[in-house]
């Protein structure tokens, strides 16, 4: 199986300004997918969409990789979306003659990650037939337990999804998507937005690891974070 790995890493941010490139405990915040990347052997190419020049000049300076393209103004909007820059990618290669199975997906927000952890969604997907591998998180929150949503008045709420539980340990799990793992199936994403994919494999993770770098506070509960899972191992 041939696997693309891609960083989707564009230059404009509005919770933190230039965030991509944004030194973490002194480091690009870049840096950590990729080398993330770079311990992965499964992967055939690794690509880095960006449109930002700084983001290039690191990549070129700090791991002496091809950037591939530049990726265009038009993709890399507030209103762009994931599949719209995978499939950019994709097109780019399978113009160059160069057809991948896979891809494995690392957003530079989502930088603390293991490579067991990596190479064990990769083995998810290669060994069940599904269009997309993603890690979660298992939610203390839950659809049929404690998250309500407004009904068709507007006016009153309800549970999301109705059931007869009276305690939340009684309810089925709930997941949320912490970004940080996507191995999704070229032919799948091809014909589907990432949100219709109906046969997903889920690859839980720890609940620190849901930190998403959108606003400054997440950054410092980041840096935190990094420091301690440091001291640990």
């Amino acid at each position: 199986m041939k696997i693309l790995c891609l960083i989707p890493a564009r230059r404009d941010s509005k919770g933190i300004p230039e965030k991509n490139w944004k030194p973490l405990l002194g480091v690009p915040l870049i840096n950590y997918s990729i080398e993330s990347a770079l311990k992965i052997h499964d992967i055939h190419t690794l690509c880095i969409s960006t449109n930002s020049d700084e983001i290039i000049e690191i990549v070129q300076k700090n791991f002496d990789l091809k950037v591939h393209f530049k990726r265009p103004e038009s993709l890399s909007t507030d209103y762009s979306s994931s599949r719209d820059v995978i499939l950019h990618a994709v097109d780019y290669f399978e113009k160059n003659n160069e057809y991948f199975d896979a891809i494995l997906l690392l957003q530079p927000t989502s930088p603390l990650r293991k490579t067991i952890d990596i190479q064990n969604c990769i083995s998810l997907f290669q060994e069940n037939e599904c269009e997309m591998v993603v890690s979660v998180c298992q939610s203390p929150y839950n659809p049929y337990y404690n998250i309500y949503i407004e009904n068709n008045d507007s006016k009153f709420i309800q549970k999301s999804i109705q059931g007869s539980y009276t305690r939340r340990q009684d309810c089925p799990p709930a997941y949320l998507i912490n970004g940080s793992i996507y191995v999704i199936s070229v032919k799948a994403i091809k014909e589907n937005e990432i949100h219709n994919m109906s046969k997903l494999l889920k690859y839980v993770m720890p609940w620190e690891f849901n930190i998403d770098l959108d606003k400054p506070e997440d950054w410092i509960e980041m840096e935190n974070l990094i420091k301690r899972e440091s001291n640990v191992n």
